[in-house]
């Protein structure tokens, strides 16, 4: 909770953005502005600037205190209730935090805390490029907002992908690093691929 310092810092501040998006149209702009960043294919980094965004449409003190108001604790954004703004600025805020707030919150962890994958999964097909037959890879990771992404290569960019991604790490990783049973995996897969690959040549 806000102490009473804060609450008056708070104030100021929901103050200055009421007064902001007072201008006839500018709640309807803004608006437009965050279902654009939510339902854009760029999302990500569609949200890295959504901050900047608001900030020339709203000027830089409002546009960051509009981001924060979205995304912050539920007890923090209550506090709203207590501010004298206009009751359809009141309304727009709730509504753009309970359709907006939660995606917005979670990709601006991600951008910052870039381990946002949840999960992944990985599987193989077989397609027919000109004639002959490739062997390809189908990953589909889960992101930080629960949407999965596709990505479909030949089996060697996948191979080369995986070779980049143990040295780029190898170098750094401590003992507790890595668990055995994904080291033991590693080993057996790099044995797999040679049993196969020397087979074949």
């Amino acid at each position: 909770m806000l102490d009473h310092e804060e609450k008056f810092l708070f104030k100021e501040e929901i103050l200055h953005l009421a007064n902001a998006v007072a201008e006839p149209g500018i709640l309807d702009n803004v608006e437009d502005l965050l279902t654009d960043v939510i339902t854009s294919p760029r999302f990500d980094s569609e949200v890295f600037t959504l901050e900047r965004s608001l900030q020339v449409m709203l000027g830089p003190r409002a546009g960051t205190t509009l981001v924060g108001l979205l995304t912050v604790a539920p007890e923090v954004f209550d506090e709203v209730a207590e501010v004298r703004i206009p009751p359809e600025v009141h309304e727009r805020l709730v509504a753009w935090r309970a359709r907006f707030g939660l995606a917005i919150d979670n990709a601006l962890n991600f951008l910052n805390n870039p381990d946002g994958i949840q999960g992944h999964n990985f599987a193989t097909q077989i397609a027919h490029v000109e004639e002959r037959r490739v062997l390809q890879g189908r990953l589909t990771l889960v992101r930080y907002n629960n949407e999965p992404q596709f990505f479909v290569a030949d089996a060697s960019v996948f191979l080369g992908l995986v070779a980049d991604v143990m040295e780029r790490l190898g170098p750094y990783l401590e003992p507790d690093g890595i668990d055995a049973d994904t080291v033991s995996r590693l080993k057996d897969a790099i044995q797999l691929i040679e049993r196969k690959t020397t087979a074949r040549t």
